[in-house]
């Protein structure tokens, strides 16, 4: 064997060696840190997001109370008008002319009542001294009566024809916004006709009406024990904006939907802008009251199980983490309102949950803790 081959053989038999030694072990390893949260007991605002329609505050469909020709259109569609002031003005000759005639009528009548009257106390005198009969004396007084009779009923024609001559002048019933005109000039309208002329409606203030499960109104008054809400709404519009001003929660509707199983709400808003419009599809979160001690748990902390139940894993005075089953009634923000399962004090754990079991030991640091982190390599090289 040459001197190169025996020098190569020993190389070889020394790295053999070396690699057939044990690696010395490294430093043993700590419990795995996991962040928490202490959870405690807080005032907790109930709300619940409910979707809605925009209905107006008053609202009244104009139609003539007489038949007849429209003669103008006093009002601007879309405008502002007042209760009380002129939309529409009917042909008001018919029923100028039957004012007058009922008119006349009454004098007649009033005339005859001055005859019959005097006549009746002329037979009255008479019969005392058997100038007349009783007979003609009683036909006088019945005369005088019906007389009188005929003249009521003249001055209730009157009145009804005065009445009848107003209502050719068309006026608002309330005050609101007007909208378009559904008869113009030279229109024939008829008295009870199915189709309005115009409709008024009140916009500010104006209500806007959601639906909520009879369910849901029953866990949330068992959970505020009869606590009286704040009934406090706020609205977000059909493009995701905040309307920018809050409303008050007015009635809760008496009746339950069969069909839906649902009660009616009823909030009223301002509305000086008139931003909201009659029949606007809105979101609604209602804040229906304050649960005083609200156990709140941070959803990261909180999994489900294989037949969806939530669970959550706390850190015990042991430093043990041990599963619970929980029970949540509504998330508030981005959190569970929790009922049932967890305590005030239970150190709950939000970060590092892929790292532990139940029963494993850990090492538990608060989440403002965790957040902050071990410093960077580069800070540490330059810290030496």
């Amino acid at each position: 064997m040459s001197a190169t081959l025996r020098i190569a053989a020993a190389a070889g038999a020394v790295a053999l060696a070396g690699c057939g030694r044990d690696t010395p072990p490294g430093p043993p390893q700590g419990p795995p840190t996991v962040a928490v949260v202490t959870l405690r007991l807080q005032p907790v605002a109930l709300a619940v997001d409910l979707p809605g329609r925009v209905t107006p505050f008053e609202i009244a469909e104009v139609r003539p109370q007489v038949g007849g020709i429209v003669k103008a259109r006093l009002f601007q569609e879309g405008s502002l008008v007042k209760a009380g002031q002129g939309l529409y003005q009917i042909e008001p000759a018919p029923y100028q002319a039957a004012f007058d005639q009922t008119k006349a009528q009454l004098s007649s009548a009033q005339a005859n009542l001055t005859t019959t009257r005097l006549k009746a106390q002329r037979y009255a005198d008479l019969v005392k001294i058997n100038a007349v009969s009783r007979q003609d004396s009683d036909d006088a007084q019945a005369a005088y009566k019906q007389a009188m009779a005929t003249v009521e009923q003249q001055r209730a024609a009157l009145e009804a024809a005065r009445i009848n001559l107003g209502f050719t002048r068309v006026n608002a019933p309330i005050a609101g916004r007007i909208g378009l005109s559904a008869v113009t000039k030279g229109a024939l309208v008829t008295t009870g006709q199915t189709n309005a002329m115009t409709t008024i409606q009140r916009l500010d203030p104006i209500f806007v009406d959601v639906t909520q499960s009879t369910a849901e109104m029953l866990r949330l008054r068992t959970l505020l024990s009869g606590a009286a809400p704040t009934a406090l709404v706020r609205l977000k519009l059909e493009d995701g904006s905040d309307y920018p001003l809050a409303g008050r929660l007015g009635v809760r509707d008496i009746t339950v939907d069969q069909t839906t199983g649902a009660v009616t709400l009823r909030a009223v808003f301002p509305n000086p802008s008139g931003l909201l419009l009659p029949g606007m599809y809105v979101r609604a979160v209602v804040t229906e009251g304050v649960d005083e001690e609200g156990l709140l748990a941070p959803q990261q902390g909180v999994g489900r199980d294989e037949k969806g139940q939530p669970t959550a894993l706390i850190v015990d005075a042991n430093s043990r983490v041990q599963l619970r089953q929980i029970v949540t009634s509504r998330a508030v923000g981005n959190t569970w309102l929790v009922t049932g399962g967890l305590n005030p004090g239970d150190r709950l754990v939000v970060e590092g949950l892929q790292s532990v079991q139940p029963g494993a030991k850990v090492h538990a640091v608060a989440v403002s803790e965790a957040s902050e982190g071990p410093p960077a390599a580069g800070a540490a090289a330059q810290s030496r």
